[in-house]
């Protein structure tokens, strides 16, 4: 880097983006959490399945106890029988006698069995039962878990139906989608411009980039949006480890403007730029308030500032001189910053500062060739704006020293992760 990238921005190594790593993490947490209710209703349905096992079985020791339960009756009727022999015949023969009380002693063991048979058929009956109670007691945890889910459903449904926006947090497969579309790459900053058709997108991000409409790569001016479709534009500086990208705005897509926020991706950005010309839009309420929940540094901008104090001069004077303009500028900065004001206001949005540039001037800043010793004239907020434009990218991704820098990760992280962290708590 070079330039006035150097002063205002500086060296260091660049982290990874901590919004896309807690996203991905979350994204991962929620992934397992749907295997680990997949693997609940499978050990529910198994748990079932045994317990009809055990049911049968049951079923067929009870068979048996009756079986035996019968042929011991068979057997007493037997040796009742044979003892009336016995008695009936008793001085035949002690052989006879002998056999008879073999006999008995059989059908005694036999009824023994029997009992003993008859007490783990029952033992196993229990088991059946207590099985069958827990496959009962899994099922009913599934229906209420199936039953919350409903009512969840229906709760975000009724939301939606009394105008209350939600949150909408990426799937993973979203996530990897949208670094692939939009060609992310580790070690770069991601700066989107958003705005509507006009306001000067193109403009202002050939100015970021140091170039002119006529310069070669600069971004096409002057031709109407006809895409909703994201444009890549990389710095003009190899050395500058920048990528600036063109949202379009949304006024005129089927789909919510919160919806928005998502579908574009736009949660990927280091920053997003918020550009308008003369007035806000609900998209642009949209993405300060998606960007606020995910912890996405915004910059409200407004382009064509000259042009517009020029506007304002004129209509003060047919031929406004240098205190004309001074006074129109003034006029102008005041009515803009409480324009953003009430909509911010308006939008239950915190307030926030508007920065007011001229692409021309915005051009002649970066291409100085150093830090001068004081503004150059004519300059509207063009200077803040990349002062606190890169000083924010810097401090939440450049590392220069090691202590410094796991104390700054450290904060954070944990504003970052606090933040995320009520997001998936509401969602």
């Amino acid at each position: 880097m070079g330039g006035v990238i150097s002063w205002l921005f500086g060296h260091g190594e660049v982290h990874e983006n901590p919004v896309l790593a807690e996203l991905e993490r979350r994204a991962q947490e929620q992934q397992q959490a749907i295997d680990a209710a997949a693997a609940e209703q499978a050990k529910a349905e198994e748990a079932r399945r045994m317990a009809e096992d055990a049911a049968r079985q049951s079923d067929e020791q009870r068979a048996k106890f009756e079986e035996e339960s019968r042929r011991q009756e068979e057997g007493r009727l037997r040796a009742e029988e044979a003892r009336r022999r016995a008695e009936d015949e008793y001085q035949r023969a002690d052989a006879d006698r002998r056999a008879a009380e073999d006999q008995r002693k059989r059908a005694e063991d036999d009824a023994r069995r029997a009992g003993e048979e008859r007490t783990k058929a029952e033992a196993e009956a229990r088991k059946a039962q207590d099985e069958q109670q827990k496959a009962d007691t899994a099922r009913q945890e599934a229906d209420k878990r199936a039953a919350d889910a409903r009512t969840a459903r229906e709760k975000a449904e009724k939301e939606l139906r009394d105008g209350i926006q939600p949150i909408v947090i990426p799937t993973l497969a979203q996530f990897r989608e949208t670094k692939l579309r939009l060609q992310y790459r580790e070690g770069l900053f991601h700066f989107a411009i958003a705005g509507n058709s006009g306001s000067g997108k193109s403009s202002l991000i050939n100015a970021f980039r140091g170039l002119r409409s006529k310069d070669s790569g600069a971004a096409a001016v002057g031709v109407v949006e006809t895409t909703s479709v994201i444009a890549r534009y990389p710095d003009s500086n190899p050395a500058n480890p920048f990528v600036w990208y063109d949202v379009p705005g949304a006024g005129t897509l089927s789909i919510p403007d919160w919806q928005y926020f998502t579908d574009q991706g736009l949660y990927i950005f280091d920053c997003i730029i918020v550009l308008f010309d003369n007035r806000f839009t609900v998209t642009d309420v949209a993405i300060l308030r998606n960007c606020a929940q995910f912890q996405i540094p915004t910059y409200i901008v407004r382009s064509k500032s000259k042009q517009h104090i020029q506007n304002v001069a004129e209509d003060m004077a047919d031929e406004p001189d240098a205190e004309d303009l001074e006074r129109a500028r003034e006029l102008y900065v005041r009515e803009t910053r409480a324009s953003v004001a009430r909509n911010l206001e308006a939008a239950k949005l915190p307030a926030q500062r508007v920065y007011l540039v001229d692409k021309e001037s915005l051009v002649r800043v970066m291409k100085m060739k150093s830090k001068p010793d004081k503004p150059p004239r004519g300059l509207l907020d063009e200077m803040e704006l990349l002062q606190d434009l890169f000083g924010e990218a810097r401090r939440r991704r450049v590392v220069e020293a090691e202590v410094e820098s796991q104390a700054a990760e450290s904060v954070a992280s944990q504003a970052i992760r606090g933040a995320l962290g009520s997001i998936f708590r509401l969602s």
